[in-house]
Parts: C-alpha cells; sequence; structure tokens
C-alpha cells in the first residue's frame, strides 16, 4: 500500500517595515518611498507573493495609518504587527511572533528596504530548506565590506555572522557579507529566534546570532549567494536614486526583450506596471507613470507623459503629450503636439493634431478636433462631460462648455463657444459676426503718426 505524499510546505513571509528613515530627510516613512511609480514596501510585498508566501506578516511602526493602508493595497490580508521599541532585528521579527507557531511553515525574512530582491531570490533563498537546512542566509562578496556583517566560515561550514561593531580585525578582513535576508525552517524559526539575547555592543538582539546558535544545535546552515547590487538597502535620497536606476534597467531590458523598440533607453522611465506591446516605438525622453498599457504596433513620440492610460493598437501620440486620469485611444487614433487627456476616450481613428485639451470627453470614432480646441470641463465644483460624436468635425479654437453633445457628422465652426448640443449633421457657429471696414487702417496709422508727432516723437 503506497503511503500518502507529505504535503509541500506552505511559506510565510516576514517583512520588517518599522523605523522613519531619519536620513531621507522627509516626513514621509522611509519603505514608502517610490521606487518605478511603487513604493519600497510594495516592491518587497510584490516579491515575497511572487515566490509564493502563502502567509504574511509586516511589522511595522505602530500608528502608521499611511504604512497600514500600504499594506492593505500592495498585499491584502497580510498581518500588521507593531514594533513599539526598536532593540534589533531579532527583536522586530519576534513581534510577529504568532506567525511562528506554525512548526510546518518555512519561513522568509524580508526587509522594507531593500526593494531589488527579486522573487527568484526569494525562491533562491528557501530553496535550501527542502533539503534540510535549519538556516539559510543570503550574502554576498565585496571588495569593500566596511559596514557590512561578516559571514565567518571554516571550509564549506557556516559558523557565525558577526556584526562589524564586534569583530575582530580578523573577522574584519573577511569579504563575504551579510545580506539581511534569511530563510528559516518553521521546525526551527522560534526556538532560534527566542533564544537570541543582546550581548554585544549596541545592546541589541540581532538576528544574524541565530546562526550561531543554529550552528551550535548541530543544524545545517547554507550560504545562498547574491550580487551586492540587488542586496543593497535604501538609507537616503542617493540611494533610493541608485535603486530606481537598477529597476529602470531591469524594467527597459524586459521591455525590449519583449518586443518593443526605445530608441533612447536611458531616457525612457517605466512603472513598475508599464506594459508594452510588441512592435511598440517609444522615441526618447518619455515617462510612463503606473497604470498603463500600450498595444502592438504604437508610437510614443518624444517627451510624452502618461499615466492611467490604454493605448490600443496602432495608436501614435505625441511629441509633446499628456494622458492622465483614465484615458484611452483606440485602434489607430492620433494625437499631436502638445494635446492633454484627462478621462477622456478617443474612439477608433479619431485625431487632435494638436494644441488641444479634451477633460472628460467621449470622442466618437474618426471625429477630428481642430487646433486650439478645449472641453471645457470644470464649472469651479463640478466636473462635467462632453460628448463628441462619429466622423464629426470640430473647427479650430473652439471651446465646448460641458455638459454639451455634438452629434455624429456634426461641424463646429472655427472660433466658436458651444454652449448647446449640436445636432448628428448640423453645422454650429457661435462667434461675433465679422465687419470689414474698408481704409479704416489707414486713417488709423495716419492718426497715430500725427500724435506722435506733436510729442515730440516719443
Amino acid at each position: 500500500m503506497t503511503s500518502p505524499a507529505t504535503p509541500p510546505r506552505s511559506l510565510t513571509a516576514i517583512v520588517l517595515a518599522a523605523g522613519k528613515g531619519t536620513r531621507m530627510r522627509s516626513d514621509l516613512p522611509k519603505v514608502l518611498h517610490r521606487i518605478a511609480g511603487r513604493t519600497m514596501l510594495g516592491h518587497v510585498l510584490a516579491a515575497v507573493q511572487a515566490a509564493g508566501a502563502g502567509r504574511i506578516a509586516v511589522v511595522a511602526e505602530p500608528g502608521r495609518e499611511d504604512v497600514a493602508a500600504e499594506i492593505a493595497r500592495e498585499a491584502p490580508g497580510a498581518q500588521v504587527f507593531p514594533q513599539a521599541e526598536r532593540l534589533g532585528t531579532a527583536h522586530a521579527v519576534l513581534a510577529a511572533r504568532a506567525v511562528l507557531e506554525t512548526p510546518d511553515d518555512d519561513v522568509v525574512i524580508a526587509f522594507g528596504d531593500t526593494p531589488l530582491i527579486s522573487a527568484e531570490t526569494f525562491l533562491r533563498l528557501r530553496a535550501p530548506l527542502a533539503d534540510g537546512a535549519a538556516v539559510a542566509v543570503l550574502a554576498f562578496e565585496s571588495p569593500v565590506p566596511t559596514g557590512y556583517g561578516r559571514v565567518l566560515t571554516e571550509g564549506s561550514r557556516v559558523l557565525a555572522i558577526r556584526e562589524e561593531k564586534d569583530a575582530s580585525p580578523a573577522e574584519r578582513a573577511v569579504t563575504l557579507c551579510n545580506a539581511g535576508l534569511m530563510a528559516l525552517s518553521g521546525q526551527h524559526a522560534l526556538k532560534l529566534l527566542s533564544r537570541i539575547g543582546n550581548d554585544n555592543a549596541a545592546g541589541e538582539y540581532y538576528l544574524p546570532d541565530a546562526v550561531a546558535l543554529a550552528v551550535a544545535e548541530g543544524l545545517t546552515i547554507t550560504v545562498v549567494p547574491v550580487d551586492e547590487a540587488e542586496a543593497q538597502g535604501v538609507n537616503d535620497r542617493v540611494q533610493l536614486s541608485i535603486a530606481e536606476a537598477a529597476i529602470q534597467a531591469r524594467l527597459r531590458r524586459s521591455a525590449m526583450l519583449g518586443g518593443a523598440t526605445l530608441v533612447a533607453p536611458e531616457t525612457v522611465f517605466l512603472s513598475h506596471d508599464t506594459i508594452l506591446g510588441r512592435d511598440v516605438v517609444v522615441e526618447p525622453h518619455v515617462v510612463f507613470g503606473p497604470g498603463v498599457r500600450v498595444a502592438d504596433g504604437c508610437t510614443v513620440r518624444a517627451f510624452a507623459h502618461l499615466t492611467d492610460t490604454v493605448l490600443e493598437a496602432r495608436v501614435r501620440i505625441g511629441p509633446f503629450v499628456r494622458l492622465r486620469g483614465h484615458a484611452v485611444l483606440e485602434t489607430g487614433a492620433e494625437l499631436g503636439n502638445f494635446v492633454e487627456l484627462k478621462n477622456a476616450h478617443m474612439g477608433p481613428g479619431a485625431k487632435a493634431a494638436h494644441l488641444t485639451y479634451l477633460g472628460d470627453a467621449e470622442i466618437g470614432a474618426k471625429a477630428n478636433i481642430g487646433a486650439g480646441t478645449i472641453t471645457c470641463n470644470y464649472d469651479g465644483v463640478l466636473k462635467h462631460r462632453t460628448n463628441i460624436g462619429a466622423g464629426a468635425f470640430i473647427g479650430s479654437n473652439s471651446a465646448l462648455v460641458a455638459p454639451v453633445t455634438v452629434g455624429e457628422g456634426a461641424y463646429v465652426a472655427s472660433g466658436s463657444v458651444i454652449t448647446d448640443d449640436v445636432p448628428a449633421d448640423a453645422m454650429a457657429v457661435a462667434r461675433g459676426r465679422q465687419a470689414v471696414k474698408p481704409g479704416w487702417a489707414k486713417l488709423k496709422r495716419a492718426a497715430l503718426l500725427a500724435e506722435k508727432a506733436l510729442r515730440g516723437g516719443r
């Protein structure tokens, strides 16, 4: 008779997110600073979820509703544990003691200010636990290890992790550095963490001391290598910019390998959720904020700024356009230079070639919007919508005062201020009648020149 297979162990992630980060010189908690449109904490929570964490605990500063809201947004169902006193990393992990009481779980410990750690690295960190390791530590080789804890080894055996301030001169010469992240077998995690003391220069409870305790128990400890750049934490604005550059490089590479052309990749800035289809061409100096999806065959010309926008197939926009507030351009729509859309929907083949603002608007298929057209969508209190029918033609320098509808196939004469609905196939003219006075300009110039002569040429 075949015995039932052992069920796979689940994964618990404990993310340490307490701390104000005073070196950021900011009122915002350090972990809420953004990289590629997502908070550092959001990047970490996304990575542990992608690595399979079914249960997530976040240790945070008490009373931070902004941090709690970010956790709920990025990892619904995650538990939040307050850490009133900051007495070291092991003390922080034990603030989430309740989630360590399930011995069948694997546990990974992450930090909310290490946003470059990928899901693949979390998977590699966890992997040795399946082979019987009690502890796996993430580590990197550094030619300049100053400031890092050192991973002390003897042959292939891991002996301890020593904080630099507690290390001997010989230990400080070690170049294998602790990245801080750790995975522990659920069978041993709580016992090891509970035994960590604070007999060190800082009087704190250090998470890395779990390694020496595991060695004393005869348990297996494994070092998992990682590039130093991926393991970097963010403590100030300079390091934030370095992390931004690293994530942008990842995003650009992924976009290009996915079939998009970035003419000058180093000048294009992407959000963590930007989607670029095949044969998309992005010219220099384009910024994609959160919530942008660009379908196959689109062209985004230079100096465009897009947020919360959908471009369907073969749309062409720019240069110098701004799209925001849930802008949607259907197949074949076109925008030229100096056009802004906000909460506007352009139908297939619709065009606005230049110098136009379309806010809170519905533009039908193949409608043509002339230069200088604006939808007057705001009355000082409320926003109102403009509807422009399919095939309509809006003449240059027109103002459409919402709420208003221009019917299918209708014409609006250049320079009009439209305040009433225009029926389908009608023409609307709303401007003063032109008057021509022959010879008036010649007489006016003569009078002005005579007055100037009387003033002595002044």
